[in-house]
């Protein structure tokens, strides 16, 4: 059967008839399809008389068109197009009465209805236009009416559901007993929120190609939330249920919009709660303890802070919802009981100290990955025991993040244990003290003006991490000794004499370490 015809004003489904219904009522009793048997499934969603030779011009799809052949009396080599042009314009059949105006209909007509799949109907003499119209018409009308009542009663049962509190679950169930299909309601990325029906048909739901499956979008507000799918023991469900799908798209968006504003305001307690939490503002433990289990999160046991911030580039308010929900589902894998919410430009977690903060950070971050381009940074803390220690937790987090970030760029992993002098040297605030700092101790070697001055860095920094150690330093660099040795008096020159003095190695390894800050 043709696809249902969707009006763009309203999004309605005008349902029609089959050719082949339309030749069982009365008034066409004593018709004869004479060719293109193969298109009596056809829809007929309206009808026309052709009495003009220019009937192309006004001929609409899925219609039946009726004439006497008055039109064509004096050219008939015209017949030999008509069913093509009225095939290629969607026309659900033809329906002519001959005898007055033509005798016969060319042989090559009926053949090519036939290889159409084209109906070709020739109407008794008796029977008048406007009976066939009068009747015709009325069937439609009232096979419309009858849908659209389904429909709305559909459409109260659905709403009946959702008032009474039910879910996308229940709306599911609801729309699988009216139809008699499993039904399956999907968010955006295509994981199923809810489904319902027969096992047989759910099993075929999973695996079914799209043409076997009735689709229908699940939108509010402009935004796309998902989509319902449904699939009958036949396959796609028949055109006069699509409206009813359709309502119950309506009201899942209505779940989900629902949902989502109850998310948000739990959001909001959950973030405002874990920040009162983290500036020591929400009381003492016992307090702390008993909310946070309201909550479903365990602050008594011996935890970790993290903090996952934005890199700048990607701050934007879609990307940090992304981001909040990213590591929301990440931690459930990892610590069901942990604490997670969104800041205005950073999430927080509290999880189990027992809990590889690293694994977790790029569980979330792989996820994160999948939409825009943005990145994040994460830092965590020291292990934290009871609500009093958190405040000071949060604080070594938050420092790890942004220093690791100086470090090592977007998308750093850093712990706060791992800074070392990197803490004290985040604390100076005023950059171009530092920035005078490098170029009075490394002198020439702070630019990157001579390629060679990168050269000599990278040597002097193996050298001290070696704590001077001629042999291991060109071994691990591949240098001859003597090459080596070389570098040194080099160094040295440009330097001064560090290898004796432990106050200027200890200044220039502090400005090595300032220059691998990013950002200074």
């Amino acid at each position: 059967m043709e696809p249902p015809v969707r009006l763009a004003s309203t999004g309605t489904i005008i349902h029609g008839v089959s050719v082949g219904e339309v030749l069982g009522v009365s008034t066409l009793a004593g018709a004869r399809l004479i060719a293109g048997a193969g298109g009596l499934d056809r829809v007929v969603q309206r009808l026309n008389v052709m009495e003009v030779p220019d009937i192309l011009a006004w001929v609409k799809p899925h219609e039946l068109l009726l004439t006497t052949g008055y039109p064509l009396r004096n050219t008939p080599q015209s017949l030999d197009r008509l069913v093509a042009d009225l095939d290629e314009r969607g026309l659900a059949a033809l329906a002519i009465k001959l005898g007055r105006y033509l005798d016969e209909l060319p042989g090559e007509m009926a053949e090519q209805a036939d290889r159409l799949g084209f109906p070709l109907i020739l109407l008794p003499d008796d029977v008048g236009f406007d009976d066939i119209l009068n009747q015709v018409l009325t069937d439609i009308l009232n096979r419309q009416a009858a849908v659209l009542a389904r429909a709305e009663e559909a459409h109260r049962a659905l709403v009946a559901v959702v008032l009474a509190g039910g879910g996308l679950r229940e709306v599911a169930a609801e729309v699988a007993g009216l139809l008699d299909v499993a039904v399956a309601v999907l968010d955006g990325a295509g994981q199923v929120l809810a489904s319902a029906g027969p096992a047989d048909c759910l099993a075929a739901l999973r695996t079914a190609p799209e043409g076997r499956r009735t689709v229908v979008p699940v939108v509010a507000g402009g935004h796309h939330h998902g989509r319902i799918v449904a699939c009958g023991p036949a396959g796609q469900v028949g055109e006069s249920d699509v409206g009813i799908l359709e309502r119950a798209a309506t009201v899942a968006a209505l779940v989900i919009t629902r949902q989502e504003a109850v998310n948000a305001v739990e959001s909001k307690y959950r973030a405002d709660f874990l920040r009162d939490v983290l500036t020591g503002r929400a009381g003492g433990s016992d307090r702390v303890a008993s909310r946070a289990r309201a909550f479903g999160w365990d602050l008594r046991r011996p935890v970790t802070v993290l903090v996952a911030e934005l890199d700048p580039e990607g701050d934007e308010r879609l990307v940090q919802d992304r981001l909040v929900a990213c590591w929301v589902a990440a931690l459930r894998r990892h610590d069901p009981r942990g604490a997670v919410a969104g800041f205005s430009h950073e999430v927080v977690a509290v999880v189990d100290a027992a809990v590889d903060p690293v694994r977790l950070a790029r569980d979330a971050a792989a996820a994160f990955a999948d939409g825009p381009s943005a990145t994040f940074s994460t830092g965590a803390s020291r292990t934290a025991s009871g609500a009093e220690a958190l405040p000071e937790a949060y604080g070594q987090a938050l420092k790890a993040t942004r220093v690791g970030r100086q470090l090592h760029g977007p998308g750093a992993v850093a712990h706060f244990d791992q800074l070392g002098v990197y803490r004290l040297l985040s604390l100076v605030s005023d950059t171009a003290e530092l920035h005078a700092f490098v170029r009075e101790t490394l002198g020439p070697l702070a630019s990157d003006d001579d390629p060679e001055n990168a050269d000599l860095r990278r040597t002097l920094q193996v050298l001290l991490e070696t704590n001077l150690n001629v042999a291991e330093t060109a071994r691990r660099l591949h240098f001859h000794y003597n090459t080596l040795r070389y570098r040194i008096g080099k160094l040295e020159r440009l330097l001064g004499n560090f290898t004796e003095d432990a106050h200027l190695r200890l200044n220039l390894t502090l400005a090595l370490h300032v220059l691998r800050m990013r950002g200074i």
